[in-house]
């Protein structure tokens, strides 16, 4: 993606200027970010992808002045009646579901594949809506169908209704008033507060992003640090040949004490194994995401692409697919580098790989990770 070139997407634009004004910072509406846009999926498919084990879903209902809220499978008889108003079906990770929502979520690629998360659909009945919010990360609402009315702020007082099972805000002081028709998108920055409310059917896309907690992502590297422990930290045995006599046998010596804090640091300070659990947490696949492995995978000389479903990062010295991490460097890293970033590597590239890494690709084809050919 050439990211200084001008985009309709963001309202001409480019990902450059976008990522530097309004990442993080402040709202954009973009009238016809998508000009004469259809949705995707007919209501029909997204109901029977919301009747699916394998998709997450909610059943949204506004019962005036609350909400209910109710999780999937969500088969079409459990469904309100069209005519009835106030209720939304929210379908979450559609992208890894269907190839052309997958295509359209490529659009958002200008912030690091790290960061991007899913896309959920969100169908409505006249007054349906999710009550007044804010969301964590940040978020692109593109509508596909019918009209939705926002309104947005940028309040301080984001405490929330304990009345209710979703996150409502108790005192909503919308700033702006926004009615967004097909093709029409406004991206919100992370605790921008807003509410939207169908004005008649409506459904609308919406593009996440993954913003993890200190805390999530230090209980994800210490686990997979713990693994390694023995290794990172070696295994010299506590020595104590200075202890002297104690009173008090109770107390913890102080020496104990810092072997523990060496220990801990050894594991903490290979920047290699900090690199590799980090690349591995951050690439693995959503909890319901599984692939069909076959036997005997195809080809890959005719080329390779990933699959919709695989997550594909890489640092300098590694390359991440689905959780698991490998060391790459020279030519075989350049490329695999390429088919992280465009999704897809010919034959040719393939050719010059190494007979190893030939042998991942071939691999990871088998697990159902990668699909043989182009697509083109």
């Amino acid at each position: 993606m050439d990211i200084t070139q001008a985009l309709p997407l963001l309202g001409g634009l480019s990902p450059e200027q976008f990522m530097k004004r309004h990442w993080q910072k402040k709202p954009l509406l973009v009238r016809q970010a998508v000009p004469g846009f259809h949705p995707l999926l007919s209501r029909t498919e997204l109901f029977e992808l919301a009747a699916s084990e394998a998709v997450e879903s909610r059943l949204v209902r506004n019962t005036r002045p609350g909400w209910t809220v109710r999780s999937g499978p969500m088969p079409r008889r459990s469904l309100p009646p069209l005519s009835q108003p106030d209720w939304t079906l929210l379908v979450q990770g559609v992208d890894l579901h269907d190839e052309a929502v997958h295509h359209l979520m490529q659009g958002f690629r200008f912030v690091p594949d790290a960061r991007l998360d899913d896309l959920m659909i969100s169908f409505a009945t006249d007054g349906g809506g999710v009550g007044p919010h804010f969301d964590s990360y940040d978020v692109f609402l593109l509508q596909a169908h019918g009209r939705r009315r926002w309104r947005i702020g940028r309040q301080k007082d984001l405490s929330l209704r304990d009345d209710t099972p979703l996150k409502v805000l108790a005192h909503f002081e919308p700033e702006e008033e926004f009615v967004l028709e097909p093709g029409d998108m406004l991206y919100l920055p992370p605790r921008y507060a807003h509410d939207g409310i169908a004005e008649g059917e409506c459904m609308t896309y919406s593009v996440g992003f993954r913003s993890p907690k200190h805390g999530e992502l230090a209980r994800e590297v210490l686990q997979r640090l713990a693994e390694d422990a023995d290794d990172l930290a070696g295994d010299g045995l506590y020595r104590d040949p200075r202890q002297s006599a104690v009173a008090e046998p109770g107390a913890i010596p102080e020496a104990l004490h810092q072997f523990a804090t060496e220990a801990l640091q050894r594991v903490l300070n290979d920047p290699d194994a900090l690199a590799r659990v980090i690349g591995e947490y951050l690439s693995e696949p959503k909890p319901q995401v599984w692939f069909d492995s076959v036997e005997h995978g195809p080809s890959i000389e005719d080329g390779v692409r990933l699959d919709r479903r695989t997550r594909m990062l890489y640092d300098e010295r590694h390359v991440f697919i689905n959780g698991e991490g490998f060391r790459a460097g020279g030519r075989d890293a350049t490329l695999m580098h390429r088919l992280a970033n465009l999704r897809v590597l010919g034959p040719r590239e393939v050719a010059r790989l190494s007979p190893d890494a030939r042998t991942l690709l071939a691999e990871w084809c088998e697990a159902g990770w990668l699909q043989a050919g182009t697509g083109a």
